[in-house]
């Protein structure tokens, strides 16, 4: 479910950016014509509409070829957009053609080292992954890491996901030494930006004590459990869903070691929680 997130965050970061881009060029004179077809591609996309999504965003791509030549930026822009769709399809072989082709111009461009060479690389990273080439995954999440941190420094909140993303694949592979280490520098880069009371600290260290969990370090897996139930308490109220995860995972990690007295009104907790943001409210 993570994953899928950070996918989509991804395409609509591509479709936003591509704006000012196309609103400098003077000769571009179907921008609103593009823009309909992309916000059409977006919306197809996140009710799952796959199929559809892929039509348009190929009518999107057609158009940028045709109006800004094959080497223009939005013609990678629009390449990468078709490649999130064909990946959510489970058509590896074709997103990684349209990725390729998009980091090709994107490099050729706007350079090596341009953010969205970084995200190109990123995405490309994500289907390697999802097809368990592992090394080729590591490899483009290492080059985007590195473009990320020369263009917008050693603590920014995008390294911060890219330090994430190389973690997940580490922890995929066992590599859990290496898995802590990545998600503990994101966490730092996360409260350095956020503060130490941010939900998104609290997905930090949920990933850490994991890990940690894991490799059956108990104690401190149940601290950082314990620190984010705390935090989402704090930010998100008492009653909110990922409260309840929070408990979920300190449950389960109790249920683990076999004290089950100390799950049990975790889980029941947890259990109301999602009773009641499931059921409907009346007045």
């Amino acid at each position: 479910m993570k994953r899928h997130v950070i996918v989509l965050s991804c395409l609509m970061f591509v479709i936003e950016s591509v704006v000012p881009t196309l609103a400098q060029d003077a000769e571009w004179k179907t921008l609103n014509e593009w823009e309909k077809l992309n916000a059409e591609m977006l919306s197809l996309y996140k009710q799952g509409q796959y199929d559809h999504a892929a039509i348009t965003a190929t009518k999107a791509l057609q158009l940028a070829k045709q109006k800004g030549g094959i080497t223009h930026p939005t013609v990678a822009l629009s390449m990468n957009n078709l490649a999130l769709i064909y990946k959510a399809q489970g058509q590896y072989e074709q997103a990684e053609q349209q990725y390729k082709f998009s980091l090709t111009i994107g490099q050729m461009v706007r350079g090596l080292n341009h953010l969205s060479v970084a995200k190109t690389l990123n995405n490309l990273a994500a289907l390697y992954e999802a097809q368990g080439r592992y090394a080729e995954a590591e490899a483009s999440y290492k080059q985007s890491l590195e473009i990320k941190q020369k263009a917008l420094g050693l603590d920014h909140l995008s390294v911060a996901l890219s330090l994430n993303n190389l973690a997940t694949l580490y922890s995929i592979q066992k590599q859990y030494i290496l898995a802590e280490h990545f998600h503990k520098r994101s966490l730092e880069i996360k409260e350095k930006n956020l503060g130490t009371e941010h939900p998104i600290v609290a997905e930090s260290l949920d990933n850490i004590a994991e890990i940690r969990s894991t490799q059956g370090k108990y104690a401190q897996a149940e601290l950082d459990f314990k620190r984010s139930l705390e935090i989402r308490e704090k930010t998100l109220g008492t009653e909110h869903p990922d409260v309840a995860k929070s408990l979920d995972n300190l449950a389960e990690l109790y249920l683990l070691q076999g004290k089950y007295e100390q799950a049990e009104p975790l889980f029941k907790r947890s259990l109301l929680i999602k009773k009641n943001t499931l059921e409907p409210h009346h007045p």
